[in-house]
Parts: structure tokens; C-alpha cells; sequence
């Protein structure tokens, strides 16, 4: 049995082409029949992974190739999903590590190959994309074995098969004269290389949690690997916690094997193969599934803690309850609590307040990702600035600070080093490639909050950025906030072109002709860097004087329209989101100005 089995992770940056490369596994091992209509990039079956080209949660897929079945895991290639790569390669022997033939190794591939390294795998090298016109796979190659020795990677390790593939063909090859027709050298390659998992069949049934999914029909469904032993349908199997409390007891109900995209039930299966199990409403990630005759938790090692945290709270906006359709605190508490079930990077705490929670988790995408999938589902709610968390070591404040590589033209590279350097980064090495500047920096994840639509705006929308956790160090000291200051509505209303037109020169407006506003709304960005409070729900007054033609016609600046991620990154310490499925608003803490006036003064003297 032991023979025909191997698990497999695929891990890689983002974008490097883990999904295509999985597609095409799944299309050239027969698991689609020839007529089929299959959509591009199939394991990512979320709405939110479709519309951004990103793997949000890891999925379970299985081929047969040549009599062996392989298990497949497509892990995300974001830094702030790092939870879900660290657990899935707890379940697998053996990885696929990706690199784009272009970029090269970036920061998430040091992440994942370091957390493959330390388990001992030995990883089997694909540099994908080959077929770039800046592709540069010979310098990649050198890049990598780079890396591995700086990772430590043992002798065994380094020396790691390589092969050369163009993963949206379906090709791959062991040298790069070759032609390559298929992805066969890559699929031989795994049986070879990966070992089979070690196949303890004669001691108790032991497994332990590493995903969990949902299903309408039969609730909270186990996702893991079977480390020991045999299960069948309707075994009496105890659900333990890591410290070793038995959560519940009861009767595996349904159990399933991958098989290309479906999960076919099965009446047992053997220690080695990654399964799902249901009948255990309380089961975590972490926890251990075990025979009831061996009641021993199997050993789970605590993930990375968040970093950053946000204030989720109930809107008390003027325009509250008029767009979503799950508003109370009691819902907003149980959906928050809902996700840490199965999102093992997040935390979620109360305040004092009833109506506020405090989340915690691994960057602002990891949040915009939340925010936008309990927005998409009807909830109405507000979330603050994000804050990074601190922490104490020997008496000393330490905070997270992240490794930043940012790939920009020439010459827009000074102006990105001077900002950085402004939220204290401290330059580790620069490159050139080509007509751009690699430039590497460790910045503290404060110095972040904001920093990549300012880098857009100063190259134009070229430049790209990829950061990574990377760990503690001592307080860097303050960092320079935004810049520019707020226009704050006046009152509540409909804005009219005519308000607008009036003080359009006063800054850049987030709001036009006929949109709703309320009495402390942020309605754009000032030129300067104080706040100002603008009317812009005046109406004309009517005379009986004719007006000329000319006089009727309003000349307005375009709206600026942000983005989810782009609100995130642009509210300030005393704004809100206010997140409701129709609309963004950013809207001030207290709303009244003289309230305003007298929170700063409060402040003022705390400080003093």
C-alpha cells in the first residue's frame, strides 16, 4: 500500500503559477473528461480568489498517475495567509517549490522554503514561466541555490532536481534545450523523488487537524493526514485537544478521500492518506482524531501570532441599518468568532464595549479579505485604523518588523528609498535588473500602514511591492503620519454639483453629484495638512432672474474613487470604515465637530 501513495505540497510566491500549474495536472492525468468545460485556475472556487487572481485558503486535490496516487495541496502564495502554508506541510513528504524564471526568488519563497527546510523535506525546483521575454533562468537557478544556503539546507537538500516548465501549457522539462511536450518529467519526477509517507498500519488510529471545511449536509468536516493506524465508517473515534482534553466522543459518521476535484466517500482508509472526516461539531485545527483505546494527543506546534490587530464595531453611522441585513452586536460577535474556526492566524477578543472587537491578524490583506467576504454576505459595521501589536521582551517594547522588496524603474528609486527611510526602513541591499532597481528594506509593519498607495502614486503605478513577517526588534520610534489632512461634510444630505464646484479647489473629493453624506463624513483629501469642514450639500438658490447657459453648467474634477484596500491604508487614528454591502465610508470617530474639538484638547492634556 505504502508504495503507491505520495502527498505533495505545491508552494511558491504569489503569482508564480501554483493554480495553473495544478490545472494542468489535473487536465493531463485524465481527471476531466476529454468534452469537459473546465475554467481557468479551478482550485480557486472562491469568489474573491477569482476576482483577484489570489489563493485566499489551501485546497485538497488528487491525481493518479501510472498506478500511484498523489495528493496534491495548492497552498497561498500571500505573506498575510502564511498560517495556512505552515499547517498544510505539516501533511505532506515532500514539496514543490515554484519561481517565476523572471522574479526570481522573492520574500514568501524564503518564507515557505525556510518552513520546508526546517521539516526536512528535500524540495524538487520548478522555474516556472520560461518562455518571459525577460525570463533569466540560469541566473534564477543560481539565485535559488543561493538561498538554500542561506536557509542552512543540508548536503541532501541542495542537492535539490530541477526542472524548467511553462505551467499555462502544461510543459515541463529537465533540461532547457529541450522541446517538452507535457508535464510527464514532472509527474515521474514526484514518484521518484518524494518519499512515501511511513505507514504505521498496526498501531491505533491517530490523526491530526490541519484544515477544516464546512458542508451544509453534515457540518464541520476534519481535514488531515492519517499519521498511524486504520479508520472505518461508524469507528468510535475521540476528538482531543493539544493539551490532551477530550473535547467529544462519537461515531466517524462520513469519510472521504480526494480524487481530482470531488471528495469520494470511502469505508476506510490507511495511516498516509490525507482524508475528511465529519461528525465532530467541535473540532479545531490542531486537534487530534484517536482510537478511544489510545487516548495520547498528537504533538502540534503553535502557528506565528498575528501582528497587526483592528477595531471591528457595530455602525452607529446616521445612515445605520439602511443597507445591510446583519447589524447588531450579537451578530457581528458570533460571525468574528465564526471565522477563527477555521482561520487559525486570526484572533478575536472583546473590549470593554460591548459593541467592539478586537481582531487580530498577519497583515491588512489577510483583514480586506475578511472585511470584504462578511460585506459581500450583508453585514453593516465599522472598522478602525489598523495598529500594530507590541510586545515586551526583558522590559524592553518590541514591535514587528517586516522584510520589503520593491521593484521599481531607475528612476523613480531615490523617491521610494527617501520614503521608506522617512518610516524607518533600513536598506539591506540593491540590485539593478534590466531597467529596474530591486531594492530590499526592513521596515518596521507601522511604517507600512499606507506606504503602498504612496508608492504607487510616486512611480506612477508601476512599481511593485512584496513584503514578509520577518520578526521582533526594538521600537524604531515615531513614524510621520498621513500628510494631508481631511474634508470633513458639514451636514447631512444629497451633494450637488453647485457645493462641489464651490470648493473642489480645496483638495481631491472622494464623493459626487447626488451621493448621500452625513455631518462628519470624510468627503476627500485636503491640499493641506489640517482637517477642514466643507458644505457640500448646498443647494442653488432659485431667483427669478434667467441665468445664461453658461452660468448652469457646473466643471467638476473627476471623483477619486478608493478601494477597500485603499480606504484601509488611508484612515487616520481618530476615522472609521464604515463597511455596509452598498457602500465605503470614511467617516470621522465623533461626528460632531465641537466633539472633536474637545476629544483633541482631552488629548492634548493626557500627553502633557
Amino acid at each position: 500500500m505504502s508504495q503507491d501513495l505520495r502527498n505533495i505540497a505545491i508552494i511558491a510566491h504569489v503569482d508564480h503559477g501554483k493554480t495553473t500549474l495544478v490545472d494542468q495536472i489535473l487536465k493531463q492525468s485524465g481527471t476531466f473528461r476529454e468534452n469537459q468545460q473546465v475554467e481557468d485556475r479551478v482550485m480557486d472556487s472562491g469568489d474573491l480568489e477569482k476576482e483577484r487572481g489570489i489563493t485566499i485558503s489551501s485546497k485538497n486535490t488528487a491525481v493518479n498517475w501510472k498506478g500511484t496516487k498523489i495528493n496534491i495541496v495548492d497552498t497561498p502564495g500571500h505573506a498575510d495567509f502564511g498560517g495556512e502554508v505552515e499547517r498544510i506541510l505539516k501533511m505532506v513528504n515532500g514539496v514543490i517549490l515554484l519561481v517565476d524564471a523572471a522574479e526570481g526568488p522573492l520574500p514568501q519563497t524564503k518564507f515557505v522554503l525556510r518552513k520546508s527546510l526546517s521539516l526536512g523535506y528535500q524540495p524538487i525546483v520548478v522555474i516556472n514561466k520560461i518562455d518571459r521575454k525577460d525570463a533569466r533562468p540560469n541566473a534564477v537557478l543560481d539565485e535559488i541555490f543561493d538561498l538554500f544556503v542561506m536557509l542552512d539546507a543540508t548536503n541532501e537538500q541542495l542537492d535539490f532536481p530541477v526542472l524548467y516548465a511553462i505551467a499555462k501549457d502544461g510543459i515541463a522539462k529537465e533540461e532547457l534545450e529541450e522541446e517538452g511536450t507535457d508535464l510527464s518529467p514532472l509527474m515521474n519526477k514526484i514518484v521518484e523523488h518524494v518519499p512515501a509517507p511511513e505507514q504505521d498500519t498496526d498501531s491505533k488510529f491517530k490523526m491530526l487537524v490541519s484544515s477544516i471545511d464546512w458542508n451544509d449536509y453534515v457540518g464541520r468536516i476534519a481535514v488531515g493526514r492519517v499519521e498511524q493506524g486504520t479508520i472505518k465508517i461508524n469507528q468510535e473515534v475521540a476528538l482531543m485537544n493539544g493539551k490532551g482534553e477530550v473535547k467529544e466522543k462519537a461515531r466517524a459518521t462520513k469519510l472521504f478521500t480526494f480524487n481530482g476535484l470531488q471528495r469520494e466517500p470511502v469505508e476506510k482508509a490507511v495511516a498516509g492518506d490525507i482524508i475528511a472526516l465529519a461528525g465532530y461539531e467541535q473540532v479545531n485545527i490542531g486537534d487530534t482524531l484517536t482510537d478511544t483505546a489510545d487516548m495520547t494527543p498528537l504533538e502540534y506546534v503553535d502557528l506565528d501570532q498575528p501582528t497587526i490587530a483592528m477595531y471591528f464595531r457595530v455602525n452607529n453611522s446616521p445612515f445605520a441599518g439602511k443597507e445591510g441585513d446583519y447589524v447588531t452586536s450579537n451578530q457581528l460577535k458570533d460571525r468574528l468568532y465564526r471565522e477563527t474556526r477555521t482561520n487559525v492566524a486570526m484572533r478575536v477578543e472583546p473590549t470593554d464595549s460591548p459593541d467592539i472587537y478586537k481582531v487580530s491578524g498577519r497583515g491588512e490583506l489577510q483583514m480586506a479579505i475578511l472585511i470584504e467576504t462578511m460585506r459581500r454576505e450583508g453585514f453593516e459595521f465599522s472598522v478602525s485604523r489598523p495598529e500594530v501589536l507590541f510586545k515586551e521582551v526583558d522590559g524592553v517594547t518590541h514591535e514587528p518588523v517586516e522584510e520589503v522588496v520593491v521593484d521599481v524603474q531607475t528612476d523613480y528609486s531615490n523617491r521610494v528609498i527617501d520614503n521608506l527611510q522617512k518610516r524607518k526602513g533600513i536598506m539591506t541591499s540593491m540590485s539593478q535588473e534590466g531597467e529596474n532597481n530591486r531594492i530590499q528594506f526592513r521596515v518596521p509593519s507601522r511604517g507600512l500602514i499606507g506606504f503602498r498607495g504612496e508608492m504607487l502614486t510616486e512611480t506612477r503605478g508601476t512599481g511593485i511591492m512584496h513584503q514578509q513577517f520577518d520578526g521582533y526588534e526594538p521600537y524604531a520610534g515615531e513614524i510621520p503620519g498621513r500628510n494631508r489632512g481631511a474634508l470633513i461634510a458639514l451636514e447631512q444630505g444629497d451633494v450637488t454639483g453647485y457645493a462641489l464646484e464651490g470648493v473642489q479647489d480645496r483638495g481631491e473629493f472622494f464623493v459626487e453629484p447626488g451621493d448621500p453624506v452625513y455631518m462628519g463624513q470624510v468627503v476627500g483629501v485636503n491640499k493641506r495638512s489640517d482637517d477642514m469642514v466643507v458644505n457640500v450639500v448646498k443647494k442653488k438658490n432659485l431667483t427669478n432672474h434667467r441665468a445664461t447657459q453658461t452660468a448652469d453648467s457646473v466643471k467638476l474634477n473627476q471623483a477619486k474613487k478608493l478601494s477597500l484596500e485603499q480606504c484601509i491604508e488611508f484612515i487616520d487614528n481618530d476615522e472609521l470604515l464604515e463597511v455596509t454591502p452598498k457602500a465605503l465610508r470614511i467617516r470621522k470617530t465623533y461626528l460632531d465637530h465641537n466633539d472633536r474639538k474637545r476629544a483633541e484638547k482631552q488629548k492634548a492634556s493626557a500627553k502633557a
